[in-house]
């Protein structure tokens, strides 16, 4: 099967493009597709462990660590420990957190309806339902999905 014709290569190409435009409109904000999306994924009342949010985000503990850590130097985040549990972190938004998560969720709410208005409900539908069964088997097989080229 030529390469372009893979699920796999189909998946990692629309998602090279998603980001891309993300990360133009992120720039504008001074903001990273991952910040924007670590954002999305911090209650902005509550606050959120910091535990949660990778497996949020099929992201690495190494990466979050890393992104965290640019959030808190661009003072979009503060980690507190949590009140009941002391050994728990809790990452909470700064005001500036709170108005650049809105960015974001602006954001990925136009972008998803430009999809809900080119995409027929059900197809779309199906398509959730396929791209969460990929993600199911990769996580089965710990990345190790064999792509033929």
């Amino acid at each position: 099967m030529p390469r372009k014709e893979t699920t796999c290569s189909r998946v990692k190409q629309a998602w090279h493009v998603i980001a891309r435009m993300y990360n133009n409109e992120a720039v504008i904000h001074e903001l990273t597709t991952t910040i924007g999306f670590v954002l999305l994924n911090i209650d902005a009342v509550e606050g959120t462990p910091s535990t949660s949010i990778a497996p949020l985000l099929g992201m690495e503990p190494t990466s979050l660590s890393r992104t965290l850590q640019t959030m808190e130097k661009k003072k979009l985040i503060v980690r507190k420990k949590d009140a009941d549990d002391g050994r728990m972190v809790r990452i909470l938004l700064t005001e500036k957190g709170r108005r650049k998560r809105e960015i974001s969720k602006n954001t990925v709410k136009d972008f998803n309806k430009d999809i809900s208005d080119l995409i027929d409900a059900e197809k779309l539908t199906v398509f959730n339902e396929v791209v969460k069964q990929i993600a199911q088997l990769a996580e089965e097989k710990k990345f190790t999905i064999n792509c033929k080229v």
